[in-house]
C-alpha cells in the first residue's frame, strides 16, 4: 500500500473542503471495501478522509413525516436501532444479517450505497423502499441513484449524507448467502404501502440492484405467493461467476421472491 494523508474531519464543510481542494482523495466510511482495494493495490488515492467525527452523519430522527437515517450509522447500529425497528422491521432485521459482527461493527449504510457493489443487501433494500438519498447539494430518488455496476448519480466531490424513508404497511428482505463471504448470491426485497403500490428489487444482477415490475405489477393485484406463480426472472439479468451460473441465479430470485413476500405476511401479523 502507497503512503497517503490520513484526514479526519470534525463536521461536513470540513471534509468538503477537503474533497475539493484538488488533492487526489477518497472518502472512508467503513472501509470494508475501499480499504481491501488500497491493499490490492486497485486504489491509491493520496489522501483518505476519514467521515467517522461528523455527528450530523451518525444520527436518526424524524424529518417530514419519514425517518432519516445517517449515512455513518453502522449495519449493527440500525439492526438494533428502536427508531428502524419502529419504522421498518424488516430492513433493521436485514441490517442484522449482514456479513458478520465486524463487518456489522465497521460498515455503514452510507459506505454501502455509495459504493453499489451488485451484491451487497442494502441497494435492494432501499430501492424496493423508495428511499430519498440526501447529498450535501440535493436529494436523489432511490430510482435514480443507482446507474449499473457499481456505479451511482453521485458526482466525485458529492458527499451522501443520509437516507429518509416513509413507512411501510410491511418490508422484508431475504438474500442466498456466499458461505464464506456472507454476500448475496441473490438478494430480494419487497415493500408494500398503504396506498396500495408494491416494490420489489432485486441485488446480484449485472447492473447492481434493480427492480422487477412484473412481479411488482402482480403483487400490487394480490399480495400473496401465489400471485407470482409462472412468473420467472430473465437470466440475461443476472451475473455469473464462479459461485452460480446466471440460469441458476435466476432461479433462486424467482424462489426468493414468493419467500420473501410470506415472509413479510408472516412478520406483520
Amino acid at each position: 500500500m502507497q503512503d497517503f494523508d490520513y484526514c479526519r474531519p470534525a463536521s461536513v464543510a470540513e471534509a468538503l473542503a477537503l474533497l475539493r481542494d484538488g488533492v487526489d482523495s477518497k472518502l472512508l466510511a467503513g472501509g470494508q471495501s475501499l480499504l481491501a482495494s488500497m491493499k490490492l493495490g486497485l486504489m491509491a488515492p493520496a489522501r483518505v478522509i476519514a467521515l467517522d467525527r461528523i455527528p450530523t452523519l451518525r444520527s436518526s430522527h424524524e424529518e417530514q413525516g419519514q425517518l432519516r437515517l445517517g449515512a455513518m450509522q453502522t449495519h449493527g447500529e440500525l439492526a438494533a436501532s428502536p427508531a428502524l425497528q419502529s419504522w421498518v422491521p424488516g430492513l433493521a432485521q436485514m441490517a442484522g444479517h449482514i456479513a458478520d459482527a465486524q463487518v456489522r461493527a465497521m460498515g455503514t449504510v452510507g459506505g454501502s450505497l455509495a459504493n453499489a457493489d451488485p451484491a451487497t443487501c442494502w441497494p435492494a433494500g432501499v430501492l424496493a423502499l423508495g428511499v430519498t438519498l440526501i447529498t450535501d447539494r440535493r436529494e436523489i430518488a432511490a430510482d435514480d441513484f443507482f446507474t449499473g455496476l457499481f456505479g451511482t448519480a453521485l458526482e466525485p466531490d458529492e458527499l451522501l449524507c443520509g437516507i429518509r424513508l416513509r413507512r411501510p404497511r410491511r418490508m422484508a428482505y431475504l438474500k442466498f448467502e456466499q458461505p464464506a463471504s456472507r454476500f448475496a448470491l441473490v438478494g430480494v426485497a419487497v415493500a408494500q404501502f398503504d396506498e396500495g403500490g408494491v416494490r420489489v428489487a432485486l441485488t446480484g444482477t449485472t447492473q447492481g440492484a434493480a427492480r422487477l415490475p412484473a412481479f411488482e405489477q402482480a403483487l400490487a393485484k394480490r399480495f400473496d405467493p401465489a400471485a407470482l406463480q409462472g412468473l420467472r426472472v430473465d437470466e440475461n439479468l443476472m451475473s455469473a461467476d464462479l459461485h452460480a451460473g446466471a440460469d441458476y441465479r435466476a432461479h433462486l430470485a424467482a424462489v426468493l421472491a414468493g419467500r420473501v413476500v410470506q415472509q413479510a405476511l408472516e412478520t406483520s401479523k
